[in-house]
């Protein structure tokens, strides 16, 4: 068994090793010349890891009792600024829907919402819509009634249920382009009670980057059949309004039809207040927005334009050396 060291001892005082002890230690001494520190690309003087451990300031290891922390710095969960509070019914309230592009999940390539497959930049286009909620009669009881959905089949073969919706043209305003797009899709024609909001999102069609904006109206029945005669619709169906959060298939029209649900209880309790929204409604000049969402609208399948590149002009070398030693 060895004799255990003064040092580890805390009632022992170490005054020094003893001459002649045989156990005492001997001073290493260092052979040639001592080399100065390291520095690093800055200059400054890398610390040694023995140093580093014994400095008070310095934070503890894993094995040490301590959290281990990579060299590269904090997390990056750490770095993640908390978001601000945002309204309830405002655009930014709403999340933001991106639809996949065709033949990305079976080729497998990686594809962002910026650029092509080919590595190209896709081109961003902004596009105006209107639509709404058609509903049987607003006299009825809640549970009675009805509003008019279209359905259309996606690239999987799944049935996708939503509102009816369309491009504002020249010379529309909103509500008129809502009335005219529902028609077209359901055959069915209202006409405008109230707004109940606008839902933008983003998604990726035909090689292009698409921002869309839609504004949505509550509509009264007026008259009509179904008709799934449109191009771009595969069903028409009248879907009970207490059904609608379980049928429509995006989750920002799920949000718009339970603000219709606020919408309608507070024009039945107030008759005034719903006749001068109908009166509101009932608008044949657009104004500056709606003309600027119809220009872009056209405009959204004209090919893009090509800006000429500007061919900066880099200055001769020696420009100056060889005109004087031409001079000479």
């Amino acid at each position: 068994m060895s004799a255990e060291s003064p040092v580890s001892r805390p009632d022992v005082v170490n005054d020094g090793p003893a001459s002649g002890d045989p156990q005492s230690p001997r001073p290493r001494r260092r052979r040639g010349r001592r080399r100065g520190r390291r520095r690093g690309k800055g200059g400054a003087p890398q610390q040694n890891a023995q140093n580093t451990a014994s400095s008070p300031t310095a934070k503890p290891t894993a094995e040490q009792g301590g959290t281990a922390e990579t060299e590269s710095g904090p997390k990056p969960s750490d770095l993640v600024k908390p978001q601000r509070g945002r309204e309830a019914g405002t655009p930014a309230a709403m999340p933001q829907t991106r639809r996949r592009t065709p033949g990305n999940a079976a080729a497998g390539t990686k594809q962002t919402a910026h650029q092509t497959p080919n590595g190209q930049r896709l081109r961003t286009v902004r596009e105006t819509s209107a639509g709404g909620l058609v509903l049987t009669n607003l006299d009825e009881p809640y549970d009675q009634l009805k509003a008019v959905l279209i359905g259309r089949i996606d690239r999987r073969g799944r049935m996708m249920w939503s509102l009816p919706k369309g491009h504002i043209e020249t010379g529309e305003t909103a509500e008129q382009t809502a009335i005219r797009e529902i028609s077209e899709e359901t055959g069915i024609t209202g006409s405008v009670v109230a707004p109940l909001g606008k839902i933008d999102y983003w998604f990726v069609s035909e090689g292009r980057r698409i921002h869309k904006t839609v504004h949505h109206f509550l509509l009264r029945y007026t008259g009509g059949a179904l008709s799934d005669a449109d191009y771009e619709v595969s069903a028409v169906a009248w879907v009970p309004l207490t059904e609608l959060p379980r049928r429509l298939t995006y989750s920002d029209e799920r949000r718009l039809a339970r603000t219709a649900e606020a919408v309608i209880a507070e024009l039945r309790n107030d008759p005034v207040r719903l006749a001068r929204s109908e009166a509101e409604a009932n608008r044949t000049e657009p104004n500056d927005y709606e003309k600027a969402a119809a220009a872009r609208n056209q405009r959204r399948n004209e090919p893009p334009t090509a800006k000429p590149r500007r061919r900066r002009r880099r200055p001769r070398r020696g420009g100056a050396a060889a005109r004087t030693d031409g001079a000479t």
